[in-house]
């Protein structure tokens, strides 16, 4: 689907020094990096059609123009093909939910980990998002859902639950206002049944679910899977927890963690993934003293205790 992005690079736009193509490559790397290089392209028979179709906006562009409100120099023209370029940009609902999760993640890409956004970037554009990002539907959406979203022609709404998760909604029937009619019937079912609008009350709203606060039980569970899936050696289980934000350093009853129990089964792959992926310490003890590196010794795994050496070496923490 094309989608209006949620912002434009200041720098992609107003940089007179480069041309249009190198502001364009430029934005797009951008927003690849802000969907963890999941798809994003551009559709040429889009851009054909808004410039064909951008009379309003041209009028708009002669009168800053006239006000001088452009830089000196400045080809309008040039800006707006620009404008129309990233108004022809396509993303897919996985690439475009990565995006809002980046954004809800403060500027960190959660599928690559890499800082794309500065947390002072990303608080801007969710003010924008908040304020104006449905159009002219903006002020009922802040009211109703009260969370910054950016929606399209297309039928696309892209919602960031800040600090939570990001989700991109696509249902191309559109309202008058040009915003998707389900994608909007689903934003405000989901603030219905969670506390995710920006003033619901989160201690006295008993109503309302609350999946950000853990009990008890839940954590008891978190701890279980996470410690089985290192017992059976299963990576992929601790891929998803770790993209899920979920403690990876978390111990059982006894002190011990997912280290401690992949380096007594001997799971070299498991501990790799600790290791370099979720740079978990290398070294904790547990209520007996005992460290990932004697549970491999313990046990007779060579290689498992090279790799633990390899990495105590280099890290060697303040005790937790």
């Amino acid at each position: 689907m094309s989608f209006t992005p949620p912002m434009c690079s200041g720098r992609a736009v107003l940089n007179q020094g480069a041309g249009n193509a190198e502001k364009f490559d430029y934005l797009m790397n951008y927003l690849k990096k802000m969907a963890g290089n999941e798809y994003v392209g551009f559709s040429n028979a889009t851009f054909q059609s808004e410039r064909e179709s951008g009379d309003r906006n041209f009028a708009i562009g002669y009168y800053l123009k006239e006000k001088k409100c452009f830089p000196d120099g400045t080809d309008m023209t040039a800006v707006l093909d620009l404008y129309f370029q990233l108004c022809s940009i396509e993303v897919t609902c996985e690439s475009a939910s990565v995006m809002a999760a980046t954004l809800a993640n403060g500027g960190f890409c959660p599928i690559t980990g890499e800082r794309v956004l500065s947390p002072e970037a990303v608080r801007d554009t969710l003010s924008l998002m908040h304020s104006c990002g449905m159009y002219d539907f903006s002020g009922q959406f802040a009211f109703h859902v009260g969370l910054p979203a950016k929606s399209g022609v297309s039928g696309g709404i892209l919602l960031v639950v800040p600090n939570v998760m990001g989700i991109m909604c696509w249902s191309p029937p559109l309202d008058r206002l040009g915003n998707s009619v389900r994608g909007i019937q689903f934003c405000t079912d989901l603030v219905s049944l969670f506390n995710f609008h920006n003033y619901d009350n989160l201690r006295h709203f008993t109503k309302k679910l609350d999946p950000r606060r853990e009990g008890g039980d839940q954590r008891v569970k978190s701890v279980i899977k996470l410690l089985f899936a290192a017992y059976t050696g299963d990576v992929s289980a601790l891929r998803r927890f770790a993209l899920s934000s979920v403690d990876m350093e978390q111990r059982d009853y006894d002190s011990r963690t997912a280290l401690h129990i992949a380096a007594a089964e001997g799971h070299i792959e498991v501990v790799r993934f600790l290791l370099e992926a979720c740079k978990v310490n290398p070294g904790p003890k547990d209520r007996w003293g005992h460290t990932p590196i004697d549970e491999a010794t313990h046990s007779g795994h060579h290689e498992v205790l090279e790799l633990l050496q390899e990495y105590s070496g280099k890290h060697n923490p303040a005790e937790h």
